[in-house]
């Protein structure tokens, strides 16, 4: 694979999505947990969809349940869970694996498009990012403490011109 737009995700409610459908846009793709210490991340993630989807910004949330156990829960709990106490109206998908012989095909690409320190190509913990400009390539990597709000100038370089 050679750009993000060649991958598929489950959303939270089940549904196939493809990721060709954001072609031109760019894409925020987060690791997520519903119990972790940067949980609070929910609302900048959040912030920056009101503020940016209808420029050409797509945030993709992926509960992961890998570090800690963070996000034990079902994808309706998590969903629930979201909405009640982040209002998040981005898109969540099914819960993955985003290391290991299970990880979702995405996160494989993703983690070796944009290795982390050292090259690594695993993720340390939940709200891994990577944006994804409307080309499909990977613009960048941030840390779980790289909050939502310290983004916002690399996405408003990546989202789409014209």
């Amino acid at each position: 694979m050679s750009t993000a737009f060649e991958f598929e995700a489950t959303t939270i409610d089940g549904k196939p999505l493809q990721l060709k459908d954001f072609q031109g846009k760019a894409l925020l793709v987060v690791n997520t947990a519903s119990a972790c210490g940067f949980t609070p991340q929910f609302a900048g993630l959040e912030e920056l969809h009101q503020r940016y989807q209808e420029k050409g910004l797509v945030i993709l949330g992926f509960p992961c349940n890998q570090f800690g156990a963070q996000d034990k829960g079902s994808d309706a709990e998590i969903a629930s869970f979201c909405q009640k106490n982040y209002g998040v109206s981005f898109a969540m998908m099914s819960k993955v694996e985003v290391n290991g012989s299970g990880a979702h095909p995405l996160f494989k690409w993703l983690t070796h498009e944009a290795p982390g320190i050292l090259g690594t190509e695993s993720i340390k913990w939940n709200f891994t990012k990577f944006l994804v400009g409307p080309d499909g390539v990977v613009r960048k990597r941030y840390a779980p403490t790289d909050t939502p709000a310290s983004l916002a100038a690399d996405i408003e370089a990546a989202l789409p011109t014209g």
